[in-house]
């Protein structure tokens, strides 16, 4: 072995005793509260991905979408073969600047919100999905405080996902984990439309 080879060795050694004692030492578990934000694309995409991991270990997850509309889309279609596992509720109107009217809005999210505290009550579902929830709470179709209290009312072991631009500062604040995604760089701004498989 070169002399390179075995100071590598020895680095990665260092490395790895540091990162086991690391891991060793987290010893809570608990049901997760996690926000995906940002300008950026993939916000619901990451969601999914965990809806897709959690199927994997045969554990069952709820969706609710507040704003998208009922077109479908790749994600819905993929998850409607595992309807054992996932329930996928769709109960957006379409993007605000498409409906153009705010009192059937906040109707929509407010029935999205009924159906979703029904979910958080359930200690069956390991995981429930608020997708684009972050716009309703933007333009103030829902009020925040009611959402926190049934989410930190749920089952202890239950992990919630919320999702959409714009998070409010005290839903930030409450959840375990945040990811703002940024807008480095976007092929719609060069004229590339939405496509089926990337967008929907």
């Amino acid at each position: 072995m070169s002399e390179d080879e075995t100071r590598h060795r020895a680095k990665m050694a260092k490395r790895k005793a540091l990162q086991d004692a690391e891991v060793a030492a987290k010893t809570i578990e608990k049901g997760l509260l996690i926000v995906n934000t940002g300008p950026g694309k993939g916000k619901s995409t990451a969601a999914f991905g965990l809806a897709l991991r959690m199927i994997g270990y045969g554990r069952r997850v709820a969706i609710v979408q507040f704003i998208k509309g009922a077109w479908a889309t790749g994600e819905r279609t993929a998850l409607a073969r595992f309807d054992d596992l996932v329930t996928f509720h769709t109960m957006g109107e379409g993007f605000t600047w498409e409906t153009q009217d705010k009192a059937r809005d906040i109707a929509a999210c407010q029935r999205a919100w009924a159906t979703a505290a029904t979910l958080l009550a359930d200690p069956e579902i390991a995981l429930v999905i608020l997708d684009e929830l972050n716009i309703a709470l933007r333009y103030d179709y829902l009020a925040l405080d009611p959402i926190l209290a049934a989410i930190a009312a749920r089952p202890r072991p239950m992990h919630v996902v919320i999702t959409g631009r714009n998070a409010k500062p005290a839903l930030i604040e409450a959840a375990d984990l945040v990811t703002e995604m940024t807008a480095t760089k976007h092929h719609f701004a060069a004229g590339v439309k939405a496509q089926q498989g990337i967008e929907f």
